[in-house]
């Protein structure tokens, strides 16, 4: 990336380096790993020397060798398995219908009118706490669980949709109006990409939403699945086994984040 310099007129003064292209950044992978290596060897070498308890902090390689255990027995895919499937298809039916109502409430001022009110009633209220009322309503199998992580995704979803469609920038709809574009056409070539990058935020947030509900519909009437591997492991204090299923929910979260920055860059490319 070329860079700019700025010489200030005042005599005496500093050079002023600032970075130039739009303050677009550059992709540095390799420090996320540096310092997550570090971190781990911390933890490692504080457990070992003492000052860290491992009453409450297990060693990290007592972790990775409780992660290789799990994988050999087989029980790591009993336990994933169900967790992605649950994850997905709730995910998938809650950010689906998300995205398009919000669409249609940034389009349309009478559903504006008529969603936006019922949206901002049920957004604010914990998805969590109504596990109990899903349950009831879907029974303890598969469909609760569905319904919880497909329901505290779509708010969120919904929030953001509808907000990136308003920060389209109006200047570029009149101009395709001016070119007498058809209104589906200026939907399509327009609005949607300029709220695109909106919308995949929003995503970002409701994802790690769908995963904190997975875990937490897990606890509650789940034989399989990582939320059901960690009560396990917390109620035996059982702290490896316990920090192993926190590192497989973190390792997901970083999966679905680098699964978004991958369709950012290719629906996105008009950016750069």
């Amino acid at each position: 990336m070329s860079k700019q310099k700025l010489q200030s007129n005042v005599d005496g003064a500093s050079e002023v380096v600032f970075r130039g292209g739009g303050f677009k950044t550059v992709s540095i992978p390799w420090v996320g790993f540096v310092v997550f290596a570090l971190l781990i060897a911390f933890l490692e070498w504080g457990t070992r020397a003492g000052w860290i308890s491992n009453l409450t902090m297990p060693r990290p390689s007592d972790v990775f060798a409780t992660f290789v255990d799990l994988w050999r027995s087989g029980l790591l895919w009993e336990h994933l398995f169900p967790s992605l499937t649950r994850l997905v298809v709730g995910a998938s039916i809650g950010a689906s219908a998300g995205i398009g109502v919000g669409v249609l409430i940034g389009l349309f001022s009478l559903i504006r009118a008529g969603l936006v009110p019922l949206v901002s009633a049920i957004f604010p209220i914990p998805k969590i706490a109504l596990l109990p009322l899903f349950v009831i309503w879907f029974g303890i199998d598969e469909a609760s669980k569905y319904a919880l992580i497909a329901f505290g995704t779509f708010t969120p979803t919904v929030v953001a949709t509808y907000g990136a469609v308003d920060n389209v920038d109006r200047s570029l709809i009149r101009m395709g109006q001016s070119f007498s574009l058809t209104w589906l056409s200026i939907v399509r070539k327009i609005v949607l990409p300029g709220a695109m990058p909106g919308i995949l935020s929003g995503l970002r947030v409701s994802l790690a939403i769908a995963i904190i509900l997975l875990v937490a519909a897990e606890m509650l009437g789940a034989e399989y699945g990582i939320g059901a591997y960690i009560l396990e492991a917390g109620s035996l204090y059982d702290l490896e086994r316990l920090f192993v299923g926190v590192a497989i929910l973190s390792i997901i979260g970083v999966l679905v984040s680098a699964a978004i920055t991958m369709i950012e860059k290719h629906l996105l490319s008009w950016r750069t």
